[in-house]
């Protein structure tokens, strides 16, 4: 039997990712499993990465689903998304790795997009890869769509 003891959901805050959590919530809830809200930033250079840093702990900490019997932690990487989740993965011991998608064509990196498909296939885990429903329009300024929805 697979067990589900520790959901890790990895954001870029964007519409996308923001499908992918509530997926992420209801295994974590489903399975009485803890949740690892994730994301991995880049330096942009045009401000102190420590100022940056704090921005992005900031708005990945307002992440937290309702049910407040969910164990969660926020966890921020600094480097390339795909190998730092995957690592990430590895060394938490992570059942499954919930994340949303940007695919757009046929092609097998622009379908699941390019983080999505190198997770998928380095992950040492079940990899959940959540798409917008057709119907669904990504909203332009992502970071004030995730902090409305939660």
């Amino acid at each position: 039997m697979f067990r589900i003891r520790n959901v890790v959901y990895p954001t870029d805050f964007s519409t996308f990712s923001t499908h992918a959590y509530f997926h992420a919530v209801n295994l974590a809830e489903a399975n009485g499993a803890s949740l690892t809200v994730l994301y991995v930033f880049s330096p942009s250079g045009k401000t102190a990465p420590a100022v940056e840093r704090a921005y992005w702990l900031e708005q990945l900490e307002t992440i937290r689903p309702s049910n407040e019997e969910i164990p969660v932690t926020h966890v921020l990487l600094e480097g390339d998304p795909a190998t730092e989740i995957v690592r990430f993965a590895e060394e938490s011991g992570a059942d499954v790795v919930v994340l949303g998608t940007h695919g757009r064509s046929c092609d097998e990196r622009d379908l699941l997009g390019s983080t999505a498909a190198r997770v998928m296939q380095d992950a040492p885990c079940a990899v959940m890869v959540v798409k917008l429903p057709k119907a669904a329009i990504p909203v332009s300024r992502p970071d004030v769509a995730v902090t409305a929805q939660f």
